[in-house]
């Protein structure tokens, strides 16, 4: 299956960025962007699931011993400690 891409020079594009932006998100459909009749770059839609995806992705990922995250760490006798 081959996704017919619509295509768009940059000069246009940068004049209706936002209208252009807003079709690829309702369409689903990308959009490659030429300059000087040369690929320059191709806007694809958002994924439906990222941000479900990225949420909890590092959960149960800390490896280590679990203990007192507040005090400081080593030697104690720090002249800023002191004070």
């Amino acid at each position: 299956m081959t996704i017919v891409m619509q295509q768009m020079n940059v000069s246009e594009f940068k004049a209706v960025c936002l209208r252009a932006l807003e079709r690829i998100r309702q369409t689903g459909e990308p959009l490659e962007i030429l300059k000087n009749g040369e690929p320059l770059a191709v806007v694809y839609p958002p994924k439906k699931d990222r941000r479900r995806a990225c949420f909890g992705a590092l959960r149960d990922t800390l490896r280590g011993p679990v203990g007192d995250l507040v005090s400081p760490v080593g030697d104690t006798g720090w002249e800023a400690l002191e004070k």
